[in-house]
């Protein structure tokens, strides 16, 4: 640096305060992933929660802890509505005096649509996200849906909380009855899978724990290659596939019981549930 020339200034870190309205698995990790990425210090995050336990988990982060819903909301810039999906309307509508223009609603209850957060909550600054539980590991899958009167800061914001554990996509709402058919639910189809490859190497005559473990370890892996390959999965399949081998001795087992279709089925019967569930 010339003699003479200041430093420049760095850029001020967005901070802002961040509220959970419902302390369970998920906002938990949403804090985990949060404070170790720096996204927020803990002292900017608040909650509530009947349970001592669950109070004290978020203290020990160093999260403030509050009394009542109403004061996490009264508290907070951005408010996260992370409560179970069968009881959302009730919490809305009794938080709805303490919804203020200046905050943005985040809701990531499966299946509540932004037409009836506003509804409830008298707000159209809204954001609808769809993570799944592989959060609790920061490797979640969230996708966003912006509402009619959310800002680019307001995404922006709630990009930066939920790239905090894990990838983060941008999506319109009518697509969220299959995102829930596709990665909400598709964590279960991948463990069953494991399980299945375990099972396989049991009968194949392996140990238990090496079999789970090169099970889970080969779907992580070919995960992996997937998303840091750019290459589509048919040609990195065929690269294993070498004629007259056993791997596509093995695909040919798999295509006999129509394995690719029942995961094409799986995802087309959770995203019709889901839509039945919306509607009821």
């Amino acid at each position: 640096m010339a003699a003479g020339t200041a430093a420049p200034t760095p850029a001020p870190r967005d901070v802002f305060r961040l509220g959970f309205v419902g302390a369970g698995n998920l906002a938990e990790s949403i804090t985990r992933g949060v404070i170790k990425s720096a996204v927020l210090p803990a002292a900017s995050i608040r909650t509530t929660h009947s349970r001592a336990e669950r109070r004290s988990l978020f203290a020990t982060f160093g999260c403030r802890i509050l009394e009542t819903n109403a004061q996490v909301v009264d508290d907070s810039d951005v408010v996260i509505i992370s409560v179970k999906p069968q009881i959302v309307k009730q919490v809305l509508t009794e938080l709805k005096p303490f919804f203020t223009k200046d905050k943005l609603i985040v809701s990531i209850a499966a299946g509540i649509k932004m037409k009836d957060i506003k509804d409830w909550s008298g707000k159209s600054r809204i954001i609808r996200v769809m993570p799944n539980t592989p959060a609790a590991v920061g490797q979640a899958a969230s996708v966003l849906c912006v509402g009619e009167t959310a800002n680019k800061k307001d995404e922006e914001r709630v990009a930066r909380l939920f790239s905090a554990i894990g990838k983060v996509w941008t999506a319109e709402e009518k697509y969220f009855d299959a995102i829930t058919g596709l990665s909400g639910s598709g964590p279960a189809y991948i463990y069953l899978a494991i399980e299945a490859l375990a099972d396989g190497g049991v009968a194949a005559g392996l140990p238990r724990n090496l079999a789970l473990g090169l099970a889970s370890q080969t779907v992580l892996g070919a995960a992996a290659m997937v998303n840091q390959s750019g290459k589509h999965p048919g040609e990195l399949k065929d690269a294993v596939a070498s004629p007259a081998g056993t791997t596509i001795a093995g695909i040919r087992e798999l295509e006999k019981a129509a394995f690719r279709g029942a995961l094409i089925n799986a995802v087309v019967a959770a995203t019709d549930r889901c839509k039945e569930l919306s509607q009821s």
